[in-house]
């Protein structure tokens, strides 16, 4: 069975597991996981109970293979991005010019490959993908600005980092009508901070990820707020999370990682973790007028998979006492 068929049939069962809608998020979910390996099939994370595979071990090298000089008629400014590839220019001057282009600011367009240091100028309105980040190390900043999208329908993605380490995505800005805000697959040390995602299928998705963190932002309208699969050590703190609609927060197949001091608000599930999520930290989050307010795997006591509920405001849980008082 390849990698896309067994990521796709682990997380739409997760996602069939909480009583959400197969036919919505199911698709959802596989079809951002098609698209992050159609994008970059290789997979950096190695994760015991999952069965990914590095089948393409030069897919990250070619996001940033060199230097890309980018136009779009989407809206936007245009930017000189560079990338990695210092050896093919070929003579030291190059270099030098190569390294004071990819430590100075860059401006944006949609679809194009970016690294370095990128300031947003103008609102993006994209017809397709948004920002794909091709270089380890890249901050972006949004500078107030957003970067809007063809719809939740579509297959697009605002923000695409793919097998890509240490990226920061700084606000305010914002990030909508996407299928994903931010699509993160197989990285280590992702930050996103003080953004609005909202109106996406899935505000943040990881799969496959080490170490990100998701902190001070506003995620609303979207289907799922933010969704964990196959990932290590995630820090999803003082969000504010109101009216998405299937999920706020959704683990499958995640360790290791905390959910704390979050405003999760108006949806089927506030929190959910599947059976395979193993030591992860829930605590001090107002979790209100959801359906259900934490979820540890339909009802699945936390000592079987060692997650821990900690001075949690919430009024309903699966199963009962996880909240403060109840």
């Amino acid at each position: 069975m390849n990698q896309t068929s067994t990521t796709m049939r682990s997380i739409m069962f997760a996602i069939v597991a909480m009583g959400i809608v197969f036919s919505v998020s199911g698709m959802v979910v596989g079809n951002l996981i098609q698209t992050a390996n159609a994008t970059h099939p290789g997979h950096k994370h190695n994760n015991d109970n999952d069965e990914h595979s590095d089948n393409n071990p030069t897919a990250s090298q070619n996001a940033g293979a060199g230097p890309v000089s980018g136009s779009s008629s989407d809206g936007g400014d245009i930017g000189v991005v560079s990338g990695s590839g210092i050896g093919s220019f070929g003579s030291d001057v190059a270099a030098q010019q190569l390294a004071t282009t990819q430590a100075s600011s860059t401006n944006a367009a949609c679809g194009q490959v970016v690294s370095g240091v990128v300031n947003l100028t103008a609102n993006l309105n994209c017809s397709g993908d948004g920002i794909i980040v091709g270089g380890p190390n890249t901050v972006i900043n949004m500078n107030g600005f957003s970067i809007t999208g063809p719809g939740q329908d579509s297959s697009k993605v605002a923000i695409m980092v793919p097998n890509v380490d240490n990226v920061v995505v700084n606000g305010p800005g914002s990030l909508s009508n996407f299928q994903a805000g931010v699509l993160l697959t197989g990285a280590n040390g992702f930050t996103i901070s003080s953004v609005i995602l909202s109106n996406n299928q899935i505000g943040t998705f990881m799969t496959g990820a080490d170490n990100a963190q998701v902190q001070q932002n506003i995620i609303q309208g979207n289907s799922i707020g933010v969704a964990s699969h196959s990932s290590t050590g995630a820090s999803i703190d003082s969000n504010l999370m109101n009216g998405n609609l299937l999920a706020g927060i959704t683990f499958v197949n995640t360790q290791q990682s905390s959910v704390g001091m979050n405003n999760v608000v108006g949806s089927q599930n506030g929190v959910f973790l599947d059976g395979q999520s193993k030591q992860n930290t829930i605590s001090a989050n107002n979790v209100l007028e959801n359906v259900i307010d934490l979820n540890n795997a339909n009802g699945l006591p936390t000592n079987i998979n060692a997650n821990q509920y900690v001075d949690n405001s919430c009024d309903t849980s699966n199963p009962s006492g996880l909240c403060i008082g109840k």
